[in-house]
């Protein structure tokens, strides 16, 4: 019997309360994954809001508060949940924040609020797990870039920065711990229905929908069942991967 089937596996998911995030946690927890969900310290009528979304998992998804941005809290984070749960065994980090702008009108503050949550947080995460995850002999941790770390945007030289910057993190981190049974891979997802694409003016996001190849945005499950397949026990020959879930959005060899 292996250990999942005895002692369900922790799972960390930052960015935990939100359209793809929340999904994340869902098919983990289906998969027989004990969730921690993270995010920001919620305000009550969206913590409960969640709490409503995953009941049906039956404690399955814990929420605990931490501030990616952070290395301390992410510290205290890891330290709680593993005298609550156990060892951290997969760690997704899908955090992120948008701070549009062309670079002509972007200020500091823009570049360095973007750079400390989308990239800094997750080698904050990912440096208060990988010591135990190296003497443990097991981990899975994925990060989610997305299409635009690979294509580039218009208005989003930070964002675009930080997410091809999490597939180098990923790439240099899947050297170092590979003979330690941890496995790092990246998802890039592509356009998907969620609150900030349901933002985009309606004429943009026809044109972004026409220029998908299979003809519609991505659903939260799409990206979801990607990263679990990348965490189960058994994907562990593949490491330093970019897994593009796109709908053909961007292709390339």
């Amino acid at each position: 019997m292996s250990l999942s089937a005895q002692t369900p596996r922790v799972a960390i998911v930052t960015g935990g309360i939100g359209g793809l995030g929340t999904e994340i946690c869902r098919q983990l927890a289906q998969a027989g994954r004990q969730v921690i969900a993270v995010d920001l310290p919620a305000r009550e009528e969206r913590l409960h809001a969640f709490q409503q979304e995953v009941a049906d998992l039956n404690g399955a998804i814990r929420f605990e508060p931490a501030d990616v941005s952070q290395f301390e809290s992410c510290a205290d984070l890891i330290g709680r949940v593993e005298s609550a749960h156990g060892s951290v065994d997969i760690l997704v980090n899908a955090a992120g924040i948008t701070r549009d702008t062309s670079l002509r009108k972007m200020s500091p503050q823009q570049w360095h609020e973007l750079m400390r949550v989308n990239l800094d947080g997750v080698f904050n995460m990912c440096r208060n797990v990988v010591e135990g995850m190296s003497a443990r002999s097991f981990g899975r941790i994925v990060n989610l870039s997305s299409v635009n770390g690979q294509t580039g945007q218009f208005g989003q030289t930070n964002y675009s920065a930080a997410k091809a910057g999490v597939h180098g993190f990923g790439m240099a981190l899947a050297r170092e711990t590979a003979r330690k049974g941890i496995t790092v891979n990246t998802v890039s997802p592509g356009y998907c229905d969620t609150a900030l694409v349901a933002a985009v003016p309606a004429d943009i996001r026809e044109q972004i929908v026409a220029d998908i190849p299979v003809g519609r945005l991505g659903l939260p499950g799409d990206i979801a069942r990607a990263v679990t397949f990348l965490t189960a026990d058994d994907a562990g020959y593949i490491t330093g991967a970019n897994l593009p879930v796109n709908g053909g959005y961007f292709m390339s060899f």
